[in-house]
């Protein structure tokens, strides 16, 4: 091997490197990665960055929000829910863009009385329109422990997973109409609240005070995302993958044991799909739904 083919060899491999390190946005300290914005003292980073808890009581809710702005990324968060009867409130996880065509990537649970399953809601938007939810039953008790839920983001998908699972899939359907989003850096946000007015069982159960305060927890989070600042991303200009392992999710699709896994979510798990309510669009389903 000449000096040249050497030099060119090691010069290659710094810039994969590089590359894959920018990508690689985070792995886990609340500290580092996210700003407490609302609460007055109900969120709280505890174990030196390790945990973060949300509390809501009869006075306010709390919330936090990511220092990075990301545009197409894999986010996994560990969650914990508000335990015992949690009817009234919801706990949002999801990523959004400012604006009045803001695009956003909604996970919401919603909480229900003692013995009654969470809700999971899901919801795309872009360009400010959503009315593009699916709702889920778990199969498990998501707040006797942590459960990883996850957002796959990138140019063909969003994938929704828990616990590696994928619970959804929305795909890039630009091609027939339908606006995907792709264009505006999102922030990552939570928050715990009262919406019993909506909620539980369509608002007829109310949040039960006496058992507040409400606490949901969260932990080990990572972000392999493409981080944007001051207009430019960490990624390549076109967002095309590198060859490097960390950036596989740039292009990743489901392989055909997730898309069975997939199938099997939806078939026990599903309770409401926008793209089979006939009530809801009487004039025609949105045209994503004919592949769903």
């Amino acid at each position: 091997m000449d000096y040249f083919t050497f030099f060119s060899l090691k010069a290659i491999l710094h810039l994969f490197l590089l590359l894959g390190s920018l990508m690689v946005a985070s792995a886990g300290n609340f500290y580092q990665d996210f700003d407490i914005t609302w609460g007055d003292g109900r969120a709280k980073i505890l174990n030196n960055g390790e945990l973060l808890t949300l509390s809501l009581d009869k006075a306010s809710g709390s919330g936090f929000q990511s220092r990075n702005e990301y545009l197409f990324g894999k986010i996994d968060m560990q969650l914990k829910l508000v335990p015992g009867n949690s009817a009234g409130t919801v706990t949002a996880y999801y990523l959004s863009s400012k604006g009045s065509t803001w695009d956003e990537i909604d996970f919401e649970f919603l909480g229900n009385q003692s013995g009654d399953p969470y809700i999971l809601h899901t919801n795309v938007f872009s360009q400010g329109k959503g009315n593009r939810e699916q709702q889920f039953y778990l199969w498990f008790d998501p707040t006797a422990d942590f459960h990883t839920y996850s957002i796959l983001w990138n140019p063909q998908r969003i994938l929704f997973s828990v616990d590696g699972t994928p619970i959804r899939e929305f795909k890039n359907s630009e091609s027939i109409g339908v606006p995907f989003p792709k264009n505006q850096p999102m922030r990552i946000y939570s928050s715990l609240w009262n919406a019993d007015d909506w909620a539980t069982r369509g608002g007829l159960v109310k949040t039960d005070w006496t058992q507040a305060p409400f606490t949901a927890s969260y932990r080990n989070f990572k972000a392999e995302a493409c981080v944007v600042s001051n207009g430019a991303s960490s990624c390549a200009s076109n967002n095309s993958p590198s060859s490097t392992s960390s950036s596989a999710w740039l292009s990743q699709e489901l392989d055909s044991t997730s898309q069975d896994r997939l199938k099997w979510v939806q078939k026990n798990y599903m309770i409401y799909n926008y793209c089979t309510d006939a009530k809801r669009f009487p004039q025609g389903f949105p045209p994503e739904c004919r592949t769903f």
